[in-house]
C-alpha cells in the first residue's frame, strides 16, 4: 500500500518596515523554489524604500521531514530575514496586510506578478497582501486529488486560526480576514470544486492553458491544490501570523488533518463530501468573525462556536500527530484557541493605544522578530 511521506514545506511572505514610519518598505517571500537568498538592487546609494522597492528577494526552504525538522528551517530563514532587514536599518513584519500603508501610487512590479497585473488589472495593483503557504508531500496525484475534495471541509477552520488583517489602510475593516478579500477577487482563487480524478483536474488546467486564460499552471491559486511543480498538496488560504510557534501549530494540524484523510482513503472510507457553496459559506464566517465567530457543522446542520469545532478536528488528528511526531505542536493550537488570534491581538492593541495604527505596527514587528 501506497504511503504518502507527509514531509513538509513552509513559504512566508514577510513585510520590510520602516522603523521610523511604519511604512511599508518592502517585501522577503520566501519559496521552495530556490536554496539562496538573491538581492539586487539598482542604485546602492538611493533611499531605502527605493532600494527594497527594485530589490528581489528569495529565501530557499528546503524540504522537511517532519515539523521539528521544520521548526529548524523555519526559525533559521526567520533569523536570515531579520539579519538582512536589520543590515539595511529595517524591520521585519508577519501579517496578512499592512495596517496603514497605501497601496495607491505603488509602481512596482515583483517577478512573477507581471502576468497576475496584466491579467487582473486594479485588482492586482492593490494586492498589498502577505500570506503562508503549507506543502504536505502527497506524491500519487489522484491520492491529493481525493484529500483535496475532503481537505476542502476544514479550510475554514485553519483560516479562523491564521487570521491576521484586520486592518487596510488605516481601517478597521470590521473583518478578521481582509487578505482573503484581497486574493479572492483575483481570478481562479478560493475554495476549489469537486474533481473525480487527477485527469480531469489536469484536463481542466490544460482547458485554461489551451484557451489562454492563463499562461502556464501556476495561475491558478486555489485554497487548496496539488502543486504544479512539486509532489504535494498546498493550502493557501492562510494569512502569515507573526509568531512562529503560531505557524508550527498551524502547519501540524494542516499535515495531520491530511494524514487523516489519507487514513480513510486507504481504509476504503471517506470524509462526506460537501458543495463548495456550502464551504465557502463557512469561509465567509472565518474571514468576518474568526475564532469570534460561528462556523455550520453540516453533518448536524447547526451553527456552533468555531473555537468548539475547531478543538474537535484537534482532537480526532491527534492520533496522528502523535505518528508524526508533531503533539507538542499540535497542542499549541489550544494555546491559540484561548489567547485569540494575531487579528484578535491586533484589534485589542489599536484599541488600547487610542486607535493608532503605528502601534500595531510594532506590536507585529515585537511577534515577528521574537524568535528566541
Amino acid at each position: 500500500m501506497y504511503h504518502p511521506s507527509f514531509n513538509i514545506g513552509i513559504e512566508e511572505e514577510y513585510q520590510l518596515i520602516d522603523p521610523h514610519s511604519r511604512e511599508l518598505l518592502g517585501y522577503v517571500t520566501q519559496s521552495m523554489a530556490n536554496d539562496q537568498m538573491l538581492v539586487r538592487e539598482l542604485d546602492p546609494n538611493a533611499e531605502l524604500a527605493q532600494r527594497f522597492d527594485s530589490a528581489v528577494l528569495e529565501v530557499g526552504t528546503p524540504v522537511c521531514e517532519d515539523i521539528k525538522d521544520a521548526r529548524d528551517k523555519l526559525l533559521r530563514m526567520r533569523n536570515n530575514v531579520l539579519e538582512l532587514a536589520h543590515s539595511k536599518g529595517a524591520k521585519v513584519a508577519a501579517a496578512g496586510t499592512h495596517p496603514f500603508t497605501r497601496w495607491e501610487g505603488r509602481t512596482e512590479v515583483l517577478p512573477g506578478y507581471r502576468a497576475i497585473l496584466d491579467d487582473a488589472q486594479m485588482i492586482a495593483r492593490r494586492l498589498l497582501a502577505f500570506g503562508l503557504r503549507v506543502h504536505i508531500g502527497v506524491e500519487d496525484r489522484e491520492l491529493a486529488v481525493d484529500v483535496m475534495n475532503t481537505m476542502r471541509y476544514v479550510l475554514p477552520h485553519i483560516l479562523c486560526l491564521s487570521t491576521s488583517s484586520p486592518f487596510w489602510v488605516g481601517r478597521n475593516t470590521g473583518l478578521k480576514s481582509y487578505r482573503a478579500v484581497l486574493l479572492d477577487a483575483l481570478p481562479r482563487t478560493g475554495i476549489p470544486g469537486y474533481f473525480s480524478s487527477y485527469a480531469e483536474y489536469r484536463g481542466f488546467i490544460d482547458t485554461l492553458v489551451r484557451t489562454n486564460s492563463i499562461p502556464d499552471a501556476s495561475q491558478v491559486r486555489y485554497d487548496i491544490m496539488p502543486h504544479y511543480r512539486f509532489p504535494t498538496l498546498v493550502v493557501r488560504i492562510c494569512d502569515i501570523v507573526p509568531n512562529y510557534r503560531d505557524t508550527l501549530a498551524i502547519t501540524a494540524l494542516i499535515q495531520a488533518a491530511v494524514a487523516w484523510m489519507v487514513d480513510l482513503r486507504q481504509r476504503n472510507m471517506s470524509f462526506r463530501l460537501y458543495e463548495r457553496l456550502l464551504i465557502a459559506e463557512n469561509k465567509w464566517r472565518a474571514v468576518r468573525y474568526g475564532l469570534e465567530g460561528n462556523l455550520i457543522d453540516f453533518g448536524i446542520e447547526q451553527a456552533l462556536p468555531a473555537r468548539e469545532l475547531i478543538r474537535e478536528l484537534v482532537e480526532r488528528v491527534e492520533p496522528f500527530g502523535a505518528k508524526l511526531n508533531s503533539s507538542d505542536e499540535l497542542a499549541h493550537v489550544y494555546t491559540m484557541l484561548e489567547r485569540g488570534s494575531s487579528a484578535e491581538q491586533q484589534i485589542k492593541v489599536w484599541q488600547a493605544a487610542n486607535q493608532d495604527a503605528k502601534a500595531v505596527v510594532d506590536f507585529l514587528i515585537t511577534e515577528t522578530e521574537n524568535i528566541a
